[in-house]
């Protein structure tokens, strides 16, 4: 599914649109509580800073009670009364869960699994992505809202839906299985060329009519590869074509306001190829939430890192995160003292011009209930409240932070959503292989060794680069082995590791040994994978124990530098870490999972590539630096990693977020345990 991009629109703020801001608000819903709590919450959402929030998210069955009859009025005082305290309104749709009354007329909307079960209502999103009375329902809605609201003073952007595909990705319906041989006949154009992509020559699935084309419904056994890959596809074009559809009736009545939807890059949600979504609104926004464990701010960080990438490293909008505590894993800690600030803030370090919550005021009724508010269920003489109110101040001190666009770094790591679902389907030599743990553990290591990274997707112009990582690149086109072959040959130096240039666009083996597609520009050559059992480790000569994945190496080109044996294990005493000099360039290659011991790798290689740390030794892999810049300025976060405090010496510039503190040498900034700190700096 191809489409023109989309240039980028910010929020159309309601009043003095010159004036730069980060916004700074969340999810609302009034439709919750009682309508003398409305003006208690605008007087609270002023002392805190908030100036936009979303609203009607899942309002449909409250503005539509039944198919022939309407209620806005409850909306429309909700629009006045945030317009007249000076709070713009983020307005969604409204149709991310159909009412009662559409599901009980129209049952066939209801989405199907793989095993022929219906997902009932009762819970959200129960609504098919190629459901066509779905859609005209749908779009009826929101036709209806754009010509009641498009005019409204307090409307900045328009919110499609919410979180599309969270629970409704994979719909296996009779629906789903004529828009996915429409979807097939537009890829392949004939049968032929489907049963050549899918090696249908193979278990005698070769095709003769278009009708006999399925989903990949439950199978006697494996479904074929390439079909649960195109049906990934599919799937993620499917709600591409959705979001279009109630894009192009918000842009054909309100052509000047932006229009976006949210994301959800973070954790394992990895259904919906947000590159190809991102061409198609107006400004990228997210949904992120912490996920426990040891990397966890890691994690955090990858994700906005991406996700600005996702946005072309142009200002994005984090539409979701919470302030503490969550209600749907299965211990819901809450955050600790500084986490929900410098959580916050490490979404602006890495391009968010929009801070905002799930949600307002904590619910005290349904699903999310225990989910942690702005407004706690303790009010607002609590913690939380009163540190969101502090959230706010240094949101408000950093205004002339929005608009900067992030500064790029000399490393980046290739991060692409086809090895991901194709790495991990079934019938594989390991099927305990997580490919983005993977990249977030190589991600821990560049923080570690206190060198920015950038995460980008395969399709972004990685030349400027010096060192790109592809970490198992399991989908390699000919034209993307072009394109890095090029990178090295220019100077570059390219990291990959073991599954990676195995197939191409079809889940098709690249034949001649592994790895595949580079195997002549790593001069490497393995006849066979060496995949470990769960607990089976291997050690090497360099310390390093690996896991998961093994291989029997043969070097193929002289010049190959082995930078690490296997000490133990069957291949004991063969190449586990290769180096292939190209010119001033060079490719690596990491034949075993590394984990936490990635980090003196990483440091060996950008040493190798000449790219330096830019803060002082003493911190690196304490602080995390992520750096935004204007034609003028550059914007400095330093983000404090530890529990403890931090003294970072020797950085220069004008404190916009955190201290310096009196008796300590010139250029010393403190950060406090978990704390963030803001300087502006001259651009180089």
């Amino acid at each position: 599914m191809s489409s023109t991009p989309t240039p980028h629109r910010w929020l159309r703020w309601p009043e003095d649109r010159a004036t730069p801001r980060l916004g700074f608000g969340a999810d609302y819903n009034p439709e919750q509580w009682p309508r003398e709590v409305w003006a208690e919450d605008v007087r609270l959402m002023r002392a805190a800073g908030v100036n936009i929030v979303s609203v009607a998210i899942f309002s449909w069955a409250r503005l539509q009670p039944t198919a022939d009859s309407w209620d806005f009025a409850w909306l429309d005082e909700i629009m006045d009364l945030l317009h007249a305290n000076g709070i713009a309104v983020d307005l969604a749709t409204a149709t991310a869960s159909p009412p009662p009354w559409l599901t009980t007329a129209h049952p066939e909307i209801l989405p199907v699994t793989a095993t022929g079960e219906t997902l009932w209502p009762g819970a959200r999103q129960h609504w098919r992505p190629t459901s066509p009375v779905f859609r005209e329902h749908a779009l009826r809605l929101v036709r209806t809202m754009a010509e009641r609201y498009g005019d409204h003073p307090a409307l900045t952007a328009w919110h499609v839906s919410n979180e599309l595909g969270c629970h409704n990705v994979y719909d296996f319906s009779d629906d789903a299985a004529g828009a996915f041989r429409d979807w097939l006949r537009e890829r392949y154009g004939t049968l032929d060329e489907l049963n050549h992509a899918w090696g249908t020559a193979f278990w005698s699935q070769r095709y003769s009519a278009w009708d006999q084309v399925l989903p990949p419904r439950l199978a006697a056994s494996h479904p074929n590869p390439t079909q649960q890959l195109d049906f990934k596809r599919f799937s993620s074009d499917a709600l591409t074509s959705y979001l279009r559809a109630e894009r192009d009736v918000l842009r054909e009545l309100t052509p000047d306001v932006p229009v976006t939807t949210n994301f959800m890059v973070m954790g394992e949600t990895k259904g919906m190829n947000y590159v190809d979504w991102a061409d198609e609104i107006d400004f990228v926004s997210n949904d992120h939430y912490v996920l426990p464990g040891a990397q966890a701010h890691d994690e955090l960080s990858f994700s906005a890192n991406l996700t600005g990438h996702i946005a072309g490293g142009l200002p994005w909008f984090l539409m979701e995160h919470s302030t503490s505590a969550v209600n749907w894993q299965p211990i819901n800690v809450a955050k600790k003292p500084g986490e929900l600030v410098r959580d916050s803030l490490t979404h602006v370090a890495h391009g968010a011009d929009a801070v905002c919550f799930f949600q307002w005021r904590q619910s005290r009724a349904g699903a999310e209930k225990y989910h942690s508010g702005m407004v706690p269920h303790a009010g607002e003489d609590s913690e939380v409240h009163r540190t969101v109110r502090e959230l706010g101040a240094t949101l408000g001190a950093l205004a002339e932070v929005a608009g900067s666009e992030q500064v790029p770094a000399r490393a980046a790591i290739l991060f692409d959503w086809e090895s991901w679902w194709t790495s991990e389907l079934d019938s594989h030599p390991n099927n305990s292989l997580r490919y983005r743990q993977e990249a977030l553990d190589w991600y821990s290591a560049f923080l570690a060794a206190g060198v920015r990274a950038d995460v980008v997707p395969a399709r972004a112009d990685f030349s400027g680069y010096d060192v790109v990582v592809a970490p198992v690149l399991h989908v390699v086109p000919g034209a993307l082995a072009e394109r890095l072959q090029a990178f090295v040959e220019g100077g570059g130096h390219l990291v990959t590791t073991y599954f990676s240039g195995i197939v191409d666009e079809h889940d098709h083996i690249h034949l001649g040994g592994y790895p595949g597609a580079f195997r002549d520009l790593l001069g490497i050559r393995v006849e066979e994978f060496a995949p470990l059992l769960d607990g089976e480790t291997v050690l090497l000569d360099d310390g390093n124990e690996g896991s998961l994945w093994s291989e029997p190496i043969t070097v193929t080109d002289p010049s190959v530098e082995v930078l690490a044996w296997y000490k133990t294990g069957e291949h004991g005493g063969r190449p586990a870490v290769t180096r292939r000099p190209v010119g001033s360039g060079s490719a690596t290659y990491v034949s075993t999972r590394l984990g936490t011991g990635l980090e003196p790798l990483v440091r060996s290689l950008l040493d190798d590539a000449h790219v330096p740390g830019e803060l002082p030794a003493a911190v690196r892999g304490k602080v995390e630096l992520a750096v935004r810049g204007t034609d003028e300025h550059e914007f400095w976060f330093l983000i404090n990693r530890t529990a403890e405090q931090v003294d970072v010496d020797g950085v220069a510039g004008d404190v916009l977020v955190g201290r310096r503190p009196g008796a300590a040498p010139e250029g010393t900034v403190v950060l406090s345990p978990r704390g963030v700190a803001v300087l502006r700096r001259p651009k180089v």
